[in-house]
């Protein structure tokens, strides 16, 4: 990524460059911060978009072998197109002398790092990884745009911010213009502007629940799953989000006790630092026999509604009594 921001501020490019990663709001964006770099304004002619995987090569190199209208630069830009998962040897080869006035831009899902189109675009190009930056980054991406926006935000609430949202860059950016127009007319975003403001996502009401569950507090326990219900959030999905989380709190804690650091947890699970250190939290309300027995459990309920046995709604109602029941 460093390199093809590098490329970008000194303007001078490769000429190709695959894009990927788990952050797709930044392989978005440099997407297309690479489009308008590489292809002026007016100039249609000499732009082109494949996308899906049932591109034929052929026809694609002929495009290549096509000099531009009036323009030092032919771009070509293909997504998802398989190549990097599939064989596409024809491409790899021609990848490995390409004619000086074409630019290609591959943005994919799936990359297969052995494949043989990976290994020739780095080697005629530039591959960069997207993946979601870490909290501290996050923290300071926050506050840098929502300074463009003459707000100010204090690095704790920023990541307040960030357990309303989760790590997902689109949805920060949506919460984040949503703060913008809210305080409107304000030097700074609180806490309470966030409250107010920012949706919680599924998972961290789910997550609320567990936390109450932790609590032995079955009365808020309910109320939370009662909303849900109301949100018309489906019953089938909370037991899976219920038992994930339980899972989550198992492994957590396992870690924890076998010395492993928290950062280190977080990698491990896939999960941002501010989560792992919540899930540790509630892990202490349950032993490791506990914690493997819910598993356990959440498992048959499930087994138990795909069969006929037990309701989707009925199933969570009873996990979530005896969970927050004050015997176990």
């Amino acid at each position: 990524m460093k390199k093809i921001k590098a490329d970008l501020d000194a303007g001078t490019f490769q000429q190709v460059y695959l894009l990927f990663g788990t952050e797709r709001y930044l392989v978005l964006q440099y997407r297309d911060r690479l489009v308008r770099a590489l292809v002026p304004e007016d100039d249609q002619m000499n732009f082109a978009r494949f996308s899906g995987k049932d591109i034929n090569v052929k026809e694609l190199i002929d495009l290549c072998e096509t000099m531009p209208f009036f323009s030092e630069r032919r771009v070509i830009l293909l997504e998802d197109t398989g190549f990097f998962k599939n064989k596409c040897d024809e491409l790899a080869d021609y990848l490995k002398q390409l004619p000086d006035y074409l630019y290609l831009l591959f943005v994919e899902t799936e990359v297969d790092k052995r494949s043989r189109m990976y290994k020739a675009v780095t080697s005629a190009g530039q591959a960069g990884v997207f993946d979601t930056p870490d909290e501290k980054d996050l923290r300071a991406w926050i506050r840098k745009n929502l300074k463009e926006s003459g707000l100010s935000i204090s690095d704790k609430d920023a990541a307040f911010l960030l357990t309303r949202t989760g790590t997902d860059m689109n949805s920060i950016r949506r919460e984040m213009e949503k703060l913008s127009g809210y305080c409107y007319g304000k030097n700074a975003v609180t806490r309470d502007d966030i409250l107010q403001i920012c949706h919680t996502r599924i998972e961290d009401r789910v997550f609320d629940m567990v936390r109450a569950v932790s609590d032995k507090n079955r009365q808020k326990a309910l109320s939370l799953y009662q909303d849900l219900l109301t949100l018309k959030e489906p019953p089938m999905k909370i037991l899976y989000l219920l038992g994930r989380q339980f899972r989550q709190l198992y492994l957590a804690g396992k870690l924890s006790q076998e010395g492993v650091p928290q950062p280190d947890i977080a990698v491990r699970l896939g999960l941002p630092p501010f989560a792992v250190r919540s899930l540790l939290s509630c892990a202490r309300s349950y032993s490791e026999e506990q914690l493997e027995k819910a598993i356990q459990d959440f498992t048959e309920a499930d087994e138990a509604v795909k069969t006929g046995n037990l309701t989707d709604t009925l199933a969570v109602e009873l996990m979530l009594i005896r969970y927050s029941s004050t015997e176990q």
